[in-house]
C-alpha cells in the first residue's frame, strides 16, 4: 500500500488519488452487443446458447417460479436470513412518504403521489458463493414498493440450480419468477422479455463489466429500460485516529479488499495514528484470509494517505466520494454530519461495514466510483415513480391564467397562450 501525505500534494495530484482506475469499456461493448441483439431476436433460446457457452449449463427451465423449488436450510440460515429481512424492511418501511398535496393559492391546487414501477429486474450475482444478502437488499424495497412483477435473475451452478438461500429470500418477498442465467444475457433477457421471462422497466443490482456494459447499453436502447446507477469496483474509505484499533482499521480494509483485485481500500490517518501497527496488523489477518489472492492484489492497487487532523480528512474524504466510509475516530459522531459525499457511513470503532452489508437496515447497494457525488443508493423510492397532479378552479384560472398568458406569448406558443385564453372568454361570457 503506497503512502502519501496530504499536505505534500499538489491540486492536481490529489486529483489523481481521486481518480479510479479506468474503467475501458469499448472492446467490452463490442462483446455484449451481439449478445443483446441475439437475445432480442431469438428470446430464451439465445439465452440457453449463451448459457451453455459461458456457463457451462444449459438450464430447462430457464424461468421458474420461486415458490415451485424445494428447498431444506438450516434453521440458524432461515432465521438469520429472517432477522436481516425484518431489520431491512424496518428501515425501508420508514422510507415511504406521504403524498403530497399543496394549494398554491386560491384555486389552484397541486400534489405529487408516488406509484411503484410496476415491473422490475433485480440481478444477483453468482461465483463462488451465493448472495442472498444483495437478493435481500433488492427484493425487500421492491416489495414495500408494491411492485407487481419482481424478476430475479442469478446464475445457477453446474446442476442448473439456485442456492437455496437465494430462493428462500424470493419466496418470503413475492418475486414472480427466477430466471437461471447470469451475465449480459440474463440482463437482456429482463430488458427485453421473452417466451418465459417477463420484460420489466428497471433493472437493480451488481455484476462484472459485461452485466454493468449490458445495463449501460439497454438503458440507452429502444428496450426502454432504467437501471439503478452506474456501478465500479467496490471500495472502502477508513478514517482512523490515535484512538482506533489498529486490528479494526486493519479487518475493515480487507473485508472490502476480498471482494476482488480490482477493489479500493483507502485508509486515511492522521498523524498521531499507530499506522506501523496497522501495517503489522494488515499483514498478519491478510495471511489468513482464503481469499488472500484478491486482496492481496487490492491492497497493493490502494493507497494511505496521512493527514495532520480529522479536518483534513474528511476534506479529502468527501472529494474522494467513497462507496463505503468508516469513520473510526474519537470525534465520529461530530465528523459524520460534515460528510457531503459518500455511500454509506459506518460511525465509531464498533460499526463494521459487515454490518450494513447484512443485517443492520440500510442498503447495501451503493454509488462507486466517485458517484456518490451525485447519487444516492438503492432505497425505497428506487422503485417508485413520482406523479405531479393538479387542479384549478375557475377562480384559480382567473387569477393566474394572465400570467400564463403572458408567458406562453414571450416563449412564442400561441396554443399554450389560447389554452387559457379560450377558458377565460367562457368564463366570461
Amino acid at each position: 500500500m503506497k503512502t502519501y501525505t496530504y499536505n505534500q500534494l499538489s491540486e492536481s495530484e490529489t486529483g489523481i488519488l481521486c481518480r479510479r482506475p479506468k474503467m475501458d469499456f469499448s472492446a467490452v461493448f463490442g462483446q455484449v452487443q451481439p449478445i443483446l441483439d441475439d437475445v432480442e431476436r431469438k428470446g430464451d433460446r439465445a439465452i440457453r446458447e449463451f448459457s451453455k457457452k459461458f456457463d457451462g449449463v444449459d438450464p430447462d427451465p430457464l424461468a421458474v417460479d420461486p415458490n415451485d423449488i424445494s428447498i431444506h436450510l438450516p434453521d440458524e440460515i432461515t432465521a438469520a436470513l429472517d432477522r436481516a429481512m425484518h431489520n431491512i424492511s424496518k428501515f425501508h418501511q420508514r422510507q415511504i412518504s406521504d403524498d403530497i398535496e399543496v394549494e398554491i393559492q386560491n384555486g389552484v391546487v397541486c400534489q405529487r403521489v408516488a406509484k411503484p414501477i410496476e415491473r422490475v429486474g433485480v440481478y444477483i450475482p453468482g461465483g463462488t458463493a451465493p448472495l442472498p444478502s444483495t437478493a435481500m437488499m433488492l427484493c425487500v424495497p421492491a416489495m414495500l414498493a408494491g411492485c407487481k412483477t419482481i424478476v430475479l435473475a442469478t446464475p445457477p451452478d453446474k446442476n442448473g440450480k439456485i442456492p437455496e438461500s437465494v430462493v428462500y429470500v424470493a419466496q418470503k418477498t413475492g418475486v414472480s419468477k427466477i430466471v437461471k442465467a447470469g451475465g449480459a444475457q440474463a440482463i437482456a433477457g429482463m430488458a427485453f422479455g421473452t417466451e418465459s421471462i417477463p420484460k420489466v422497466d428497471k433493472i437493480f443490482g451488481p455484476g462484472n463489466q459485461y452485466v454493468t456494459a449490458a445495463k449501460m447499453i439497454l438503458q440507452n436502447s429502444e428496450a426502454m429500460v432504467s437501471i439503478d446507477m452506474p456501478a465500479g469496483p467496490s471500495e472502502v474509505l477508513v478514517i482512523a485516529d490515535e484512538t482506533a484499533d489498529p486490528e479494526f482499521v486493519a479487518i475493515d480494509l480487507l473485508s472490502q479488499a476480498e471482494h476482488g483485485s480490482d477493489s479500493q481500500a483507502i485508509l486515511v490517518a492522521t498523524k498521531e495514528t499507530d499506522t506501523s501497527a496497522i501495517s503489522d496488523e494488515l499483514n498478519k489477518l491478510l495471511n489468513q484470509l482464503p481469499r488472500k489472492e484478491f486482496a492481496s492484489k487490492a491492497i497493493e492497487n490502494s493507497f494511505m494517505l496521512l493527514v495532520n487532523d480529522s479536518a483534513e480528512a474528511i476534506q479529502f474524504s468527501n472529494r474522494y466520494a467513497p462507496e463505503h466510509l468508516i469513520i473510526n475516530t474519537g470525534d465520529a459522531d461530530k465528523l459524520a454530519k460534515k460528510v457531503t459525499n459518500a455511500g454509506s457511513v459506518f460511525i465509531g470503532p464498533w460499526t463494521p461495514e459487515s454490518m450494513g452489508d447484512y443485517a443492520s437496515g440500510t442498503n447495501h447497494t451503493l454509488p462507486t466510483y466517485g458517484y456518490a457525488r451525485m447519487y444516492s443508493g438503492v432505497s425505497l423510492s428506487s422503485f417508485q415513480k413520482f406523479i405531479t397532479m393538479q387542479k384549478i378552479s375557475k377562480t384559480g384560472l382567473k387569477d393566474l391564467g394572465p400570467t400564463v398568458e403572458i408567458l406562453a406569448e414571450l416563449e412564442g406558443l400561441d396554443a399554450h397562450k389560447k389554452a387559457v385564453s379560450l377558458r377565460l372568454k367562457k368564463l366570461k361570457d
